[in-house]
């Protein structure tokens, strides 16, 4: 830390949001949602960026570290003029939907604030449309606001506050010359703040290329050990991918993350599970962007049980209600490990931790101990036996139906036709997810079939429809 380092510890800093300089207006917000108190970053960021500082911190998904920047970058917009003046950069579609929806959400008291996402894997041809007509904040991914920079219809020069989120993934992923550009097309004079899970090197050299006397936060991560129960295994290599159906046979978590070190593991794993009769699903960085949005959509709504991927894709996930985390194979690095294992016993509910280590490992267990500050509980894989004879199935079947946001389709339309004329009743319905050109719904699996068919029979919005099964 540089001497303008805050430590959140010396001193902490009161956590209520009515000692912030907040309009009463957004404390009336902030009360309607629920937020009680601030986080830690929350905590330890926000009288720095209300007070105008530019920011690095170290925070991760799940931290409530969107709140914190949303905060500081909505205290400065200038609501009466419809120029964009605040734009967060994104590694990830799904991270620039959730972060929008959030901004959304604490802009409740300002009725006139827009916010755009700005994202490939969507069509240009709209995004420019909405541009046209004005915007206050703007969130995307790298790639498409260069688009948007480079053809003219993203305008820079009212910037004042200048978001870069999970930056060290956006370096991962081979952002940084995107990042430059951009940063390089904002008035100098704007606020920025920057927020990372880990600091690669790439972070200093963004950090002094682009902050102006950072003001540096910096919380240990630390999860509540009664919450997380962790449970080491030994195992031989060509045990390794079988020993995973044994501990979801054994456990019976609803929703498991499954980490792999590789690409191939994940696919290989997959295979192996569904070949046992698991719901499960890959997600990596080979996977088309469609692709990807229906993984995710399946393992959030409640109709895949396990989700196998990789540290570099399961990145800017945040996931509730994660009963499992399983590291297939042990990450040479601590701080990895302690992130895939804080993804499970959130929100006072209790989490499994199981992790399969070789003989090869053993090494780097050593150093997660040595991390850890204590030694680990080890189990035998002949301690696991099935729990039941049925299979661990998810409780929830998606359906897709053609059809999004395009044709102003909205979720109160899909329940209003199942529960209407299809005759369902509102507990038999799940999530649903509108995209662009498709709709996601999640209904209880033991109307799956009849509910594609009630669908295809009847009318969403006046107008037949197309849906299928995506999940069985």
């Amino acid at each position: 830390m540089n001497e303008n380092s805050q430590s959140p510890q010396a001193g902490a800093p009161a956590a209520d949001f009515s000692a912030l300089p907040l309009s009463p207006s957004m404390l009336a917000t902030l009360a309607q949602l629920g937020y009680d108190e601030m986080t830690p970053i929350q905590a330890a960021s926000l009288p720095l960026t209300l007070a105008g500082h530019d920011l690095i911190a170290q925070a991760k998904t799940g931290s409530g570290k969107t709140a914190a920047f949303a905060l500081a970058l909505l205290h400065r917009l200038d609501t009466r003029r419809f120029d964009v003046q605040a734009m967060v950069l994104c590694p990830t579609r799904e991270l620039a939907d959730q972060v929008t929806q959030e901004i959304r959400r604490l802009a409740r008291a300002e009725e006139n604030i827009k916010v755009l996402t700005l994202c490939g894997g969507s069509p240009m041809r709209p995004q420019v449309d909405s541009l046209v007509h004005g915007a206050h904040v703007v969130v995307g991914t790298p790639g498409r606001i260069l688009d948007h920079i480079d053809r003219g219809s993203l305008e820079l020069s009212a910037i004042s506050t200048l978001v870069l989120d999970e930056a060290d993934r956006m370096l991962d992923m081979g952002f940084f010359d995107d990042i430059a550009y951009v940063a390089s097309r904002c008035p100098r004079e704007r606020q920025t703040l920057l927020f990372s899970a880990t600091y690669p090197p790439g972070i200093d050299k963004l950090t002094q290329k682009f902050l102006r006397k950072p003001q540096e936060v910096k919380l240990a991560e630390r999860h509540d050990s009664t919450s997380i129960r962790q449970y080491f295994y030994e195992v031989d290599e060509g045990e390794r991918l079988g020993a995973v159906g044994r501990l979801l046979d054994h456990f019976r978590p609803a929703s498991t993350l499954a980490f792999c070190n590789t690409k191939a593991r994940c696919r290989d794993l997959v295979d192996l599970l569904r070949a046992q009769g698991f719901q499960a699903l890959a997600l990596h960085g080979d996977l088309e962007q469609r692709d990807r949005d229906q993984v995710l959509v399946q393992f959030a709504n409640g109709s895949c049980s396990v989700l196998v991927a990789t540290d570099v894709a399961a990145r800017g996930l945040d996931i509730a209600q994660l009963e499992a985390v399983i590291n297939v194979e042990v990450t040479p690095d601590p701080e990895i490990h302690i992130h895939r294992i804080g993804r499970t016993g959130r929100a006072g509910e209790d989490g499994w931790a199981f992790s399969l280590v070789s003989m090869d490992e053993m090494g780097r267990v050593g150093n997660l101990e040595q991390h850890h500050g204590g030694e680990f509980e080890w189990h035998a894989l002949a301690e696991l036996r099935p729990a039941s004879n049925e299979r661990l199935l998810p409780s929830m079947v998606t359906l897709q139906m053609l059809g999004g946001r395009k044709e102003k389709i909205r979720p109160g339309d899909i329940l209003g036709a199942l529960t209407g004329d299809a005759g369902f009743t509102k507990e038999q319905i799940g999530k649903i997810n509108v995209m662009e050109m498709s709709t996601y719904i999640a209904v209880d699996r033991a109307i799956g079939r009849e509910a594609v068919r009630r669908l295809n029979a009847g009318k969403v919005k006046g107008k037949k429809v197309k849906v299928r099964m995506l999940t069985e």
